[in-house]
């Protein structure tokens, strides 16, 4: 697939990275020539030094025949007439573009035809609030990913002594959980990656990626570790446009105080939150951080632009007495280094996009993409089209599909007869998969990949033949 990524910032660097390993054929384009050039000496693509919303520019980029713009520079107004120059002048396929702006985002008529002409908008600032609120939701997670319009929930969590399944093996788990059927579908131990079976055995600081159906996913984590209290507390470091959101998110239903450097964002705070508290102040203060009971804050969030700042206040906060502390940290170098340490979640903007972006650029039906473990790793959900003579997947039991080496079929959520599953109220029926599970056509199938690189086998795997019709 011929794509044109627009901007090399965090978020079109990572695409970048990720797409050009599946051996697309992909181009940058940015005014600031360090980032390109450290693309270029790292990955096998191309780029441009221009200005993005200029057709010059993306004649050069090879526009006239893309199969796809991705428009992720730090600019909404650039994203979107980029995207109306592709559609308009060069009948660009699809164009995605990333807006942060509401006044944009809440008037969808702007993205039709007539309009910007934009087919997926993605808001990285709202991706990254609902990925926190369902961590906040269940504070023993590392992450909370939902398949199937949220009937199906994937869960990671830190195997810890204590966990009845811990230093069991995974074939006892229905016995402690009658009734409720789960799947655990991948462990990390350190840096490998284990696809387990009956006989793996779970041990203390294992990484375990779990499915269940979401009404039964809190019976199925608590035999991996003990249950933490519920958040009710929550200090929030950071008022830009992530801090904002989320503060408005969550202050309906928990106490909220969200501390900002400077005077005139606290201002600009304070006039948009309803009962937060909003105090001006630098999160690295230990003097503040201590006037304002950090040791009650039951998750402490470091959200600023900055990462040295959110690891430094995490790490006070934690020292201090937080419960559970979170860094916002754009530098994978610093997120590997402080993740499972002191600091509990290491969150990267990039990554949490990421999975946005991949499920418009897939090539099988893909419903939903979470990209995993830095990127090294994703978890998919893939719908099943055509008939047991066009399909390699439908009217085969699992245990006789050909999936690629690393790869799990963990459940299946299969709509009733005439249901579409867009409908969050369809009736529809999870099911966890096992060996002898058979799947059926319009199934919705969550698969997990512990490396991506075979991601291209997988979608092969789920692409219709041409007998179909």
């Amino acid at each position: 697939m011929k794509i044109v990524i627009l901007g090399a910032g965090q978020v079109g660097s990572t695409l970048a990275e990720s797409l050009a390993s599946e051996q697309n054929d992909i181009t940058v384009v940015d005014l600031d020539p360090v980032p390109l050039r450290d693309l270029q000496e790292r990955f096998d693509l191309r780029t441009v030094q221009g200005s993005a919303s200029h057709p010059e520019t993306l004649i050069e980029s090879g526009i006239e025949d893309a199969d796809m713009l991705i428009a992720v520079t730090q600019s909404d107004e650039i994203n979107l007439v980029a995207c109306r120059i592709a559609a308009q002048l060069y009948n660009v396929p699809t164009k995605i573009a990333r807006i942060r702006a509401g006044g944009f985002l809440n008037r969808p008529e702007l993205m039709q035809e007539n309009g910007f002409n934009v087919d997926h908008a993605i808001c990285p600032e709202a991706v990254l609030t609902d990925y926190i609120k369902r961590l906040i939701e269940f504070p023993e997670a590392l992450q909370v990913l939902e398949f199937g319009r949220g009937r199906v929930t994937m869960v990671a969590v830190r195997a810890v002594k204590g966990g009845l399944l811990v230093g069991h093996p995974l074939k006892d788990l229905p016995r402690h959980i009658p009734g409720v059927d789960a799947r655990v579908v991948a462990i990390f131990r350190g840096d490998q990656s284990i696809i387990p079976d009956g006989d793996t055995v779970i041990l203390h600081g294992d990484e375990v990626f779990y499915l269940a159906s979401t009404d039964d996913i809190r019976n199925v984590m608590r035999e991996l570790r003990k249950m933490d209290k519920p958040v009710k507390r929550v200090m929030i470091a950071g008022g830009g446009n992530i801090g904002i959101r989320l503060a408005q998110a969550l202050e309906g239903e928990y106490q909220v105080k969200i501390i900002e450097r400077t005077k005139q964002r606290t201002e600009v705070l304070a006039n948009q939150l309803r009962s937060a508290l909003v105090l001006q102040g630098d999160a690295t203060d230990e003097d503040l951080l201590e006037s304002e009971h950090i040791e009650d804050m039951d998750l402490f969030l470091a959200l600023t632009n900055d990462d040295e700042n959110n690891i430094m206040s995490a790490l006070l906060a934690k020292r201090m007495g937080a419960r559970r502390v979170v860094s916002l940290i754009n530098r994978r170098a610093y997120a590997d280094l402080v993740q499972g340490g002191q600091i509990d979640i290491a969150l990267s903007p990039a990554q949490a996009t990421l999975g946005k972006l991949l499920q418009h650029i897939r090539r099988a039906d893909v419903v939903a993409v979470h990209s995993l473990r830095r990127g090294a790793a994703e978890a998919l959900e893939l719908v099943a089209h055509g008939d047991a003579q066009s399909s390699r997947v439908i009217g085969k039991r699992i245990e006789d599909i050909n999936l690629p080496r690393l790869t799990t079929i963990g459940a299946i959520v299969r709509p009733r007869e005439g249901a579409d599953l867009d409908d969050a109220d369809a009736p529809a029926e999870v099911i966890m998969a096992h060996h002898d599970t058979v799947i059926q056509a319009n199934d919705h199938v969550i698969m997990f990949v512990a490396n991506k690189r075979v991601v291209p086998k997988v979608e092969k795997l789920f692409q219709v033949g041409f007998s179909f019709i």
